[in-house]
């Protein structure tokens, strides 16, 4: 009787824990753990440098995870679906498993699978909730097939029962016969001329999230819900490159939180916790949810607008530079911006901050800040990414279209001693407490004495910019 062999697809779900795509594949007698450097992604402007480098940690990661259980990573270049069917005759596999997802380019891979793979007599297995906690299409209102508003989406989404969460396997047996290509470098996944990396970026793996999300559990879950839009504090998960990757699953880190489930690997032990840290977190990963069924029913509105508000959007290029290099007049939407650079990762709150004055401020159109993100973003994702980038400019599923965050206000808030700013815009950093967030509201004697730009244009100029560009008279 011949071996049954069937093919582990690692897509966004690069991990080996709770990882239903790689459970379900092992339980073959053989098993091909595949990955496709596929130049479609690179030639889509999807490849940046800080999101090459952290995934070429993370396939070594998942490589060194499989070879300690008797496996290694086949890594091949090329179509994704050519090389899985390429592997397919190879091994003769019978089953191919894939994460599910919801992009175009997801969507299409997995329609193109499945139409090849008949004719090679091999199926295809799609699985929900490796991406997601809840899968899109799972909750629907009576009366469409997505919940526009978030929510009554919360509502259902807490209600929502969770899959049991899957061991790694204690062993991968990869046939002996199918080869593959060296794991790829971080320049292996770029072009040339794509950029430089950000000093500060975080290392990908799942052995680093597990790490942080452990860590962070442990000591600053219970205080998210108070924290979280400190600026100067940093008191978020950065977590987001680990969801975006599947280093870590979503599904895990919603019953860890709150202390439900048994856990498939070591973390460090702690409480479940029950106070507003607990849920304020979990609200995050059901937004990520949120936006996931959105784009899975109306996937245009990756670049398309998804509630028209015939919008008159500025072109102003020195303007848009000027943002883009953290020297807007605005301290703290420059200091976002700096930070952009440096880590490849923003706060969350800084990150609403930089878009509203982009989209709401300057008024320029929220796709051009939304590929700026792309391509220094270690956790760019074309779900959450673009969806956001469409709440903060109006066009999305926020309910209040017309709000505008005060960068100044908004600064002294949730940077009320300026050390957010000072941390990332030093040029200031002999201004003291709130001041920081006002220079220009010194005397022009002591302006002169920072080298640091007058604000490119009025809070209130900006508001007349954005009532006549979308309400033109």
């Amino acid at each position: 009787m011949s071996e049954s062999v069937s093919v582990a697809l690692f897509t966004a779900d690069l991990r080996l824990y709770d990882n239903p795509v790689l459970a379900e594949a092992a339980t073959a007698d053989r098993t091909v753990p595949f990955f496709v450097v596929d130049p479609g992604i690179a030639r889509a402007g999807f490849a940046a440098p800080n999101r090459a480098a952290f995934l070429a940690e993370c396939l070594a990661d998942l490589d060194e995870g499989l070879r300690s259980r008797g496996g290694r990573l086949v890594v091949r270049y090329g179509d994704t679906v050519e090389q899985v069917c390429r592997v397919v005759r190879e091994t003769g596999a019978s089953e191919v498993h894939i994460a599910g997802g919801v992009s175009g380019y997801a969507t299409g891979r997995e329609e193109r699978l499945r139409t090849e793979l008949v004719g090679l007599r091999c199926g295809l297995v799609a699985h929900d909730a490796v991406i997601t906690a809840v899968p899109p299409g799972v909750i629907t209102p009576a009366d469409r097939d997505h919940f526009a508003v978030f929510t009554p989406y919360w509502r259902r989404w807490q209600a929502e029962p969770l899959r049991p969460l899957r061991a790694a396997p204690r062993r991968v047996a990869v046939p002996e016969a199918v080869d593959g290509h060296p794991l790829p470098t971080a320049s292996d996944l770029t072009g040339p001329g794509d950029g430089e990396l950000s000093p500060g970026r975080p290392r990908g793996g799942e052995r680093a999230g597990r790490a942080l999300s452990g860590g962070w559990r442990r000591d600053g879950l219970d205080a998210y819900g108070e924290r979280h839009d400190d600026l100067a504090g940093d008191a978020t998960s950065h977590l987001s490159p680990y969801l975006h990757f599947g280093c870590l699953s979503a599904t895990e880190l919603v019953r860890r939180a709150r202390g439900s489930g048994e856990h498939p690997g070591s973390w460090p032990e702690k409480a479940p916790g029950k106070g507003s840290g607990t849920e304020d977190f979990v609200r995050q990963l059901a937004w990520r949810d949120f936006h996931h069924q959105v784009l899975a029913a109306r996937p245009d509105a990756a670049w398309h607008d998804y509630r028209k508000r015939n919008d008159r959007w500025r072109t102003a290029p020195e303007e848009v530079a000027a943002w883009k290099e953290g020297r807007t007049g605005y301290p703290v939407v420059d200091a976002a911006m700096r930070q952009l650079r440096h880590e490849g990762w923003m706060h969350n709150r800084a990150r609403l901050l930089a878009a509203s004055f982009l989209a709401k401020t300057l008024y320029i159109d929220w796709r051009i800040g939304a590929r700026h993100f792309l391509d220094l973003l270690v956790d760019g994702d074309l779900v959450n990414n673009q969806l956001n980038w469409q709440w903060v400019a109006g066009t999305g599923t926020d309910t209040r279209p017309n709000r505008v965050l005060n960068p100044v206000r908004q600064g002294i808030r949730f940077d009320p001693e300026g050390k957010y700013v000072r941390r990332w815009v030093p040029e200031l950093g002999g201004l003291a407490g709130r001041s920081v967030h006002e220079p220009w509201k010194l005397h022009e004697r002591d302006r002169a004495r920072y080298d640091y730009p007058e604000p490119i244009v009025s809070l209130a100029e900006g508001q007349e910019r954005f009532a006549e560009g979308r309400n033109p008279r």
